[in-house]
């Protein structure tokens, strides 16, 4: 069974990490909330989140993780030091992760942006271009970076595109869940 966590730090947009694990566990996917640093976690904007655990090596048996943003919670991400161990190791074995908004920061640090195509909040991508050689930011709602193994989004509004992309890259017919939620309505509707 697949297997997704989100990883949630203090000053998480709480939107962006919801979005994923709705649309997943909607899906039937196997989707766990980790606290970076405890079960209880502050959201940005005065929500306060419960996870289901807290971070620790069993994030390297989830087949991806993926990162909300919101500025506070993307540094507290970044500045970790055992949870960039743990993705650089999940990196070298060869498995999918996430980041939207200001996490792909996260990512920067962690060396797995290297080389790899990206997008992120607007003008977070020069903080991204100062941490990691040769990026490529592209000016789009999601980016695969096949290679990388490495799922990138915009910000807020771009929520539920990046939790239908992470669930397309781990083999997922999204067809009937945006239908479901109206997304292929709205999507017309532009």
């Amino acid at each position: 069974m697949t297997k997704v966590a989100v990883v949630f730090a203090p000053g998480c947009e709480e939107v962006e990490g919801l979005s994923i694990v709705d649309v997943l566990r909607r899906m039937g996917i196997e989707t766990t909330m980790v606290g970076l640093e405890g079960i209880k976690v502050p959201g940005a904007h005065g929500i306060e989140l419960t996870c289901d655990q807290t971070l620790d090596d069993h994030l390297l048996d989830y087949d991806l993780v993926a990162f909300p943003g919101g500025r506070g919670g993307a540094e507290k991400l970044r500045d970790n030091e055992r949870l960039a161990k743990l993705m650089r190791e999940r990196n070298r074995q060869g498995k999918w992760d996430a980041a939207m908004c200001a996490a792909p920061i996260a990512l920067a640090k962690y060396g797995l942006l290297d080389g790899r195509d990206y997008t992120c909040f607007p003008g977070i991508n020069e903080e991204v271009d100062r941490l990691a050689k040769d990026a490529h930011f592209k000016e789009m709602i999601t980016v695969v970076d096949q290679a990388g193994k490495i799922v990138t989004s915009r910000g807020p509004a771009t929520a539920l595109a990046f939790a239908y992309q992470i669930a397309e890259v781990l083999g997922y017919d999204t067809k009937q869940i945006k239908h479901e939620m109206l997304y292929d309505y709205l999507m017309d509707q532009r």
